[in-house]
């Protein structure tokens, strides 16, 4: 299966660690950030790595080059931060199947697997890693509603008053019905194409997405203290594997 990372944000809320490279290229426990998201992404046996990239974006392709691990890497441009939907159809032309979704800001210790396990046995249209957060934070987020058979069947994006606190952790399964639903998507109040309204008209339309619930820890690399944080549980997961897992 074809994994694409979402890897063209310019990381404004990381700085002072991006004022010389992308949010991509900051070092979490000795690595980019991105690399992180590689090896999860390979371990899950992606066969292609499709990196969209923007804001400095040789310093991501010099590094890596066109392949990591000896899986192939193909990169597309996104030259204006338009949102997850906008940068996703720059792989339209690439992805040939059903494939694997991930943001390229987080890093996961999580049942991934169980995601894309899920989506190949119920042939869902798409399949979410789902978090419960605090529900004074679930406004950060795209935030999902889900029915008794553990479907989604509404995400809003960053809703001033959230229905729920579940919300999506950055790691999807889609099939290429995607692509269509963010043609047809109009910008939203905060000018962007999101991802979330794309979901939604899959919805409309009779699509089924299943919700997984996280098992395990994930962190949005979105401030510096959540660089650190990352550290410290990466760093303790070489020590403690259990202890981390349960962290």
């Amino acid at each position: 299966m074809q994994a694409v990372v979402l890897a063209a944000g310019k990381g404004t809320r990381l700085r002072p660690l991006t004022d010389d490279k992308p949010k991509a290229m900051v070092t979490v426990d000795d690595k980019p950030l991105v690399e992180h998201c590689f090896d999860q992404l390979i371990e899950l046996g992606a066969a292609e790595l499709i990196v969209v990239v923007g804001y400095e974006r040789d310093q991501i392709v010099e590094y890596f080059g066109d392949s990591y691990r000896d899986v192939p890497i193909t990169y597309t441009v996104q030259e204006e931060q338009l949102g997850l939907a906008h940068a996703l159809l720059t792989v339209e032309d690439i992805v040939t199947d059903d494939f694997m979704l991930m943001l390229g800001d987080n890093i996961f210790r999580a049942n991934l697997a169980d995601v894309l396990r899920r989506h190949r046995e119920d042939r869902a249209d798409a399949a979410f890693l789902v978090e419960e957060v605090p529900p004074e934070e679930a406004s950060r987020y795209g935030v999902c509603d889900t029915n008794d058979y553990g479907e989604i069947v509404e995400v809003i994006e960053k809703p001033d008053d959230p229905p729920t606190n579940l919300v999506m952790t950055g790691f999807y399964t889609f099939t290429p019905a995607i692509f269509h639903a963010c043609h047809l998507i109009q910008p939203s109040n905060r000018g962007e194409y999101e991802i979330s309204d794309a979901v939604d008209l899959l919805i409309q339309s009779g699509r089924t997405i299943d919700a997984i619930g996280l098992d395990g820890w994930r962190i949005d690399i979105g401030y510096p203290e959540d660089r650190d944080e990352a550290e410290r549980r990466l760093q303790q997961a070489e020590a403690d594997p259990v202890e981390a897992e349960s962290d």
